[in-house]
């Protein structure tokens, strides 16, 4: 393929994607495959001879499209949301054609800045204290990690490097072996499964601290555990904060957890993957208090914030402990300007992709005032299908529904709300995916694709409302 083919071959795909975009809808949201259902429509083995583009284009619908989650279809409610829109499309394609690998400055100069830049556009936009914004002069810094995972162990790992540093510096007899033994970090019960994750990957002692009846960490829960753990020789040194948990989007008490953190000198991270891109609203701000006392914060961009993936977002408040935790340089990585900023040392990989452009075609086309309309919408079609909810005496409400996920189900045992949303599923017009509260089986219903609107939820609801009222119907 020369340039010229390129030119018209991209204007095809181009059509192609809006096309598939713009009629999402009209696919079936979740496909009707079984495992290994791929394997046999293509060959056992890569062609010894060059295919013709229109051959492989043509095998998009035959091939790949049968076996599609459509995550932006408008009756996609499952998970969390993906960002998906046109801008960060474009600037996908230049970061594929620019193709650099942005581990250092020297590497790609407008790859590293650019990713500075727009991590300090965006905190500011989210307010975070300037302790977090790299400028000109801060100790702080934002970088765009691949996922929230990833940013939670690299938080981990900082965290551990930084306390088996300063204890060796009181104790030199200590070996380090010894003292991570004694390590102890902990996160919520309802902190995400990639927490504890982390905790497997890092050799790191990981406990579960109990909710409220929100769903919430509080402070006294936080302080009993810390107590009964120094009791017994542990060494406490991290808290992982969710604000906005995957199964019911709850908010541990950050006010209360971060002064108990730093009067104890233990790491918070605070992990807002989905909810963080809400705190762009001044209304949804408060829901950031506490953010002063944190040591890392993360939130995902690529769910709500119309970058699509991945693109997640790490601010910490002193650089130096992550990049004294990660900082490698073997003579061929070296350059002139070694200062200058290498994001490599601040994740797991060397290489980094262009990741920032798609910010910032974002953020200049949509403006701060559109992107917090876009937030906005969502919640307002959370809020109405909480109200249709509630509507219907047959049906409860189990968590507070604060932003765009509501979790809800049948008044009565697990196995009936296990059978509807088997009924749901199977029904394949929209899709939803449980969770657990409380011992309790719970459908939850996340508004997820940018266009979605309130005819959508409508139908949803209707949808559910007829399958929970005749059990012997799945279509």
């Amino acid at each position: 393929m020369d340039a010229a083919e390129f030119r018209r071959r991209g204007k095809e795909m181009v059509d192609y994607v809006a096309d598939y975009l713009e009629n999402i809808e009209k696919r079936q949201v979740y496909p009707d495959v079984e495992p290994g259902y791929l394997r046999s429509l293509i060959p056992e083995e890569a062609p010894e001879e060059a295919e013709s583009y229109e051959d492989v284009f043509k095998d998009i619908e035959r091939v790949i499209m049968p076996g599609v989650t459509h995550w932006h279809s408008p009756y996609f409610y499952a998970y969390f949301p993906t960002a998906n829109s046109f801008p960060a499309m474009l600037a996908d394609m230049l970061c594929g054609a620019i193709g650099c690998i942005g581990f250092s400055w020297a590497a790609s100069p407008a790859c590293t800045e650019l990713e500075t830049v727009m991590l300090d556009w965006l905190g500011k936009m989210l307010k975070l204290p300037e302790d977090f914004l790299a400028g000109t002069e801060g100790r702080g810094g934002g970088v765009i990690q691949g996922t929230a995972s990833e940013a939670t162990l690299i938080a981990l790992l900082a965290a551990r490097s930084k306390i088996v540093k300063l204890i060796q510096a009181d104790h030199p007899d200590r070996s380090e072996t010894h003292i991570i033994s004694k390590l102890v970090a902990y996160s919520s019960d309802q902190a995400h499964s990639s927490v504890e994750r982390a905790g497997l990957i890092g050799g790191l002692r990981m406990k579960k601290i109990p909710t409220d009846n929100k769903f919430s960490v509080r402070g006294d829960a936080l302080q009993k555990v810390l107590e009964e753990d120094r009791a017994t020789g542990l060494i406490p040194f991290f808290f992982c904060a969710t604000l906005g948990t995957t199964p019911s989007c709850a908010f541990d008490c950050v006010t209360e957890l971060g002064p108990i953190c730093n009067a104890e000198k233990i790491w918070m991270h605070i992990d807002a993957a989905y909810a963080g891109s809400a705190f762009i609203c001044p209304e949804f701000r408060p829901l950031l208090n506490g953010i002063e006392f944190a040591d890392s914060f993360n939130f995902n961009p690529h769910k709500w914030l119309l970058v699509n993936f991945d693109c997640s977002a790490m601010w910490v408040k002193n650089r130096s402990d992550i990049i004294g935790a990660f900082k490698m340089e073997p003579l061929y990585l070296k350059h002139d300007h070694q200062e200058s900023g290498n994001h490599s040392h601040w994740q797991i990989p060397l290489g980094r992709r262009f990741r920032s452009l798609k910010i910032w075609f974002v953020f200049r086309m949509y403006g701060l005032k559109g992107l917090q309309a876009y937030i906005r919408k969502h919640v307002g079609l959370a809020k109405e299908f909480e109200s249709l909810v509630r509507a219907d005496q047959r049906f409860e409400i189990s968590a507070d529904v604060v932003l765009g996920l509501v979790c809800f189900r049948l008044k009565g045992s697990n196995e009936l709300n296990e059978t509807l949303l088997k009924r749901i599923n199977n029904a394949r017009k929209i899709h939803l995916v449980p969770c657990q509260l409380a011992g309790k089986f719970v459908l939850r219903f996340a508004v997820c694709a940018r266009t979605t609107e309130s005819r959508h939820v409508q139908e949803a609801w209707c949808h559910i409302s007829h399958l929970a009222s005749d059990p012997q119907r799945d279509h």
